[in-house]
């Protein structure tokens, strides 16, 4: 695993773009899904006013960043043309910009989607392959963005077939250690980039459970981890509950994400974990 002590953002700010996030108490970040096949809530943003309408209500509700996202990336998920993708997402950030005074987010891993969102007024890529697509890195590094860097083993089409570790803990961050060295020589700051070790793509619900057991250990690397399990199916394996009442077990993990040292938690449940980290902050 590379060294990577020099980088540590012991400030826990967020640097996106023109917004500057004071990361010493958690932050929530909304999902705004324009996609017909997203796991939980695939087809209810079907339209560019349906999407604000919702992106709008999470603000209201207390979201400090909005995740726009064109594609599904659930287990078997169908991929996207580039153009397909680009007509879902551009339209709504368009509508948004003037009207939200919180970062976008974009949802993507196609670098020519990162750069027409930057070029709309996004300030965040969240890229679930982690700037590894050719010209990615490029984008990233060449604006003032923030990225999200999140791990996955294997693609969304084939990730939950048979995913294997022998350490899911010492191996995830290895992963995550050599993407922070990539960004960090590519001349992203540190004080932009937040790590994400990927719950549930290319893990059994064992894998999710000692990544969430183990979750501070993410702080040696120094950087802001994010965590994103609202309403993913090792909260369902857990609970026997569908994907539409897994509420209370979300909240329950967001919680405990926060509590081992989360700073950034992507949900669809805004208000509720909102209230929830109130708690949370005022306790600790």
């Amino acid at each position: 695993m590379p060294t990577l002590f020099y980088y540590m953002n012991l400030s826990m700010y967020f640097e996106c773009g023109k917004f500057q996030l004071d990361l010493s108490i958690p932050r929530v970040m909304g999902i705004v899904n324009v996609t017909p096949d997203s796991f939980s809530d695939g087809g209810k943003l079907s339209s560019i006013t349906l999407a604000v309408e919702h992106a709008l209500k999470l603000v209201e509700e207390g979201a400090n960043i909005l995740d726009i996202g064109g594609e599904s990336t659930r287990p078997n998920a169908t991929p996207v043309s580039l153009q397909q993708e680009l007509d879902r997402v551009i339209p709504v950030i368009e509508a948004l910009i003037s009207q939200v005074n919180i970062p976008l987010s974009i949802d993507t891993y196609k670098p020519q989607v990162m750069q027409s969102a930057i070029a709309v007024g996004v300030s965040i890529i969240n890229d679930v392959r982690a700037l590894q697509e050719d010209g990615a890195l490029e984008v990233a590094a060449n604006s003032n963005v923030g990225v999200c860097l999140m791990h996955m083993q294997g693609i969304p089409q084939t990730m939950q077939i048979n995913p294997q570790y022998s350490d899911v803990v010492a191996e995830v961050k290895a992963f995550l250690a050599v993407r922070l060295e990539a960004c960090i020589h590519a001349g992203i700051g540190a004080s932009r980039i937040v790590l994400d070790p990927g719950f549930g793509f290319g893990k059994t619900s064992e894998h999710n459970i000692s990544l969430l057991q183990k979750l501070e250990s993410f702080a040696t690397l120094g950087q802001p981890i994010l965590v994103g399990l609202s309403r993913k199916s090792v909260l369902g394996q857990m609970t026997g509950n569908d994907v539409d009442a897994r509420l209370y077990a979300s909240i329950a993990a967001s919680v405990l994400s926060v509590m081992k040292g989360a700073k950034m938690l992507r949900v669809h449940d805004v208000k509720a974990t909102v209230e929830a980290l109130k708690v949370v902050s005022s306790i600790q």
